[in-house]
């Protein structure tokens, strides 16, 4: 791959991003400067201004006379963030219910049959990309970039994390039938009851996350 030199950190810095969240690079990986600049054909100075861009996004961890390594999100991490974008989501689902036209309920419906369709066949990555626009098109009905912009913040940390929630037994329905909450408070102009209803939505998938993490410590263990 050759990038055009064109804001050149930030292309390499957004190709790193993508291969962060594909799991190309994976948690706790080193990111060996000279071999990036070879396979990127790229010099040490904008590989450098893109490892600060994505180390200031939480995507990677910089540790003196070492270098750069993949981040890992700790069972700590999600405590601690969940909390917090359920707020700011669901304050989000509070304007949209408000702020959404006929034509916006409809676009969402749309998604929403989506959504189901996914769920029935079990197609997980599809179903967290529809689920993923669905987000997005919440967000941005609520017309409020201080909330789009910290969500958005938040977003690449739990991404690193996020998908794992929906392989979780019976997670792909309950799932679904909490975003089918939050769009039935939309159309109903229930901003109190649209926020409840996303909250309750981001608490169960650290619900759902936590009880991978207890699967997984017993296997280890066992």
């Amino acid at each position: 791959m050759r990038l055009v030199p064109n804001s050149l950190h930030h292309q390499v810095a957004a190709t790193l991003r993508e291969e962060i969240f594909a799991g190309a690079l994976t948690p706790g990986s080193f990111l060996d400067e000279a071999a990036l600049c070879t396979r990127l054909s790229i010099s040490r100075t904008p590989l450098r201004e893109a490892l600060k861009v994505l180390t200031a996004e939480g995507l990677l961890r910089h540790e003196p006379r070492r270098g750069c390594f993949v981040a890992e999100v700790t069972q700590r991490d999600l405590d601690e963030i969940f909390p917090v974008i359920a707020l700011l989501e669901g304050r989000c689902a509070w304007e949209a219910a408000s702020n959404a036209s006929e034509a916006d309920l409809d676009a969402l419906a749309i998604l929403h049959a989506q959504l189901e369709a996914h769920a029935k066949a079990e197609r997980i990555n599809a179903y967290y990309a529809t689920n993923f626009a669905i987000h997005e098109a919440i967000i941005t009905l609520a017309d409020n970039r201080w909330l789009a912009q910290a969500i958005g913040d938040l977003r690449k940390i739990l991404k690193l994390a996020r998908l794992q929630q929906l392989k979780a037994p019976g997670r792909l329905q309950q799932s679904l039938a909490e975003h089918l909450a939050v769009f039935a408070a939309l159309k109903a102009r229930d901003s109190e009851g649209a926020d409840a209803a996303m909250r309750t939505h981001l608490h169960r998938q650290r619900e759902a996350l936590r009880a991978l993490a207890l699967t997984r410590k017993s296997r280890l263990a066992s």
